[in-house]
């Protein structure tokens, strides 16, 4: 039996406008009632990227602050909130680190190759992942390959990530051709993931994919018992080519289709109590 599945929303992302889609999520207003109406559709946690007054994707302590705050607070307790770290060749580890460690969210997320670029971050990394884990936020690590995945079971087995308390995120078509995804593309990841020592854990896994093939590539990670990640940060479009109306229908769209496979959804609630979040 397995357990049920997580949808998480991405909603914005970090590098798209309302010139990609006017229904694009901006400002921690547009956020909240985006987020909420997720939520109604079927989704448990948002990956909230945040967003300066220019518009442009913003790590500032202030400018996630807001973003937080007006959706924790039309939202309560309805939906798990996981913060991006992302770098956008801007940021460093060091103000990457500082974000988490003020905000304290219930969630985040980090690509190990921003975090730990290389050795020289590696007792940095380690410090900070472990006190990301001795505060109960949930980590999600970013995985872009294969080889990536190499690195992060070797960066546990060296003890600089955390065996626990944490989940991981395979991006697919992020480095396709016209960042174009396909179901076929899980399957490096997963022979990596399976090849793995016993002595090593095995960590609850997500997929999220570039494309219009997204649907497609989501549905196949959801029936290996993965759990999966939509919204307009990696695709705008529905399976026929159209353009999607919204995040919410995309959630709903990708949380029937879980359903017509015999499985279930979580809902923040439950998937508090299946990560013992704080």
């Amino acid at each position: 039996m397995q357990p049920p599945c997580l949808i998480m929303v991405a909603p914005n992302g970090a590098r798209r406008s309302k010139n990609d889609h006017p229904a694009l999520p901006v400002t921690p207003e547009e956020m909240a009632e985006e987020v909420a109406a997720c939520v109604a559709a079927g989704a448990a946690m948002v990956h909230l990227h945040s967003r300066d007054k220019n518009g442009q994707h913003s790590l500032e302590i202030d400018d996630n602050a807001a973003m937080l705050r007006q959706v924790t607070t039309q939202l309560g307790d309805q939906v798990v909130i996981q913060l991006t770290t992302e770098a956008v060749g801007v940021y460093q580890p060091d103000q990457q680190m500082k974000l988490i460690k003020e905000l304290q969210p219930e969630a985040a997320s980090f690509a190990i190759k921003e975090l730990i670029p290389d050795d020289s971050w590696l007792d940095k990394g380690a410090e900070f992942f472990s006190w990301v884990q001795s505060k109960g936020i949930l980590a999600q690590y970013i995985i872009y390959s294969a080889e990536e995945l190499e690195r992060y079971f070797n960066l546990v087995a060296a003890g600089v990530l955390p065996a626990e308390g944490h989940h991981l995120l395979f991006v697919l078509g992020r480095y396709q051709k016209k960042q174009q995804s396909d179901p076929r593309d899980l399957l490096a990841f997963l022979n990596q993931y399976f090849s793995q020592s016993a002595d090593l854990p095995s960590p609850p896994w997500a997929t999220c994919a570039f494309g219009q093939l997204e649907l497609q590539c989501l549905a196949s990670a959801s029936s290996m018992g993965g759990d999966v990640r939509v919204g307009f940060e990696n695709n705008i479009l529905r399976p026929d080519g159209s353009q999607a109306q919204n995040n919410a229908e995309q959630v709903g769209r990708l949380r029937q289709v879980i359903n017509d496979m015999g499985r279930t959804v979580h809902s923040a609630t439950s998937l508090r109590q299946f990560y013992n979040l704080r």
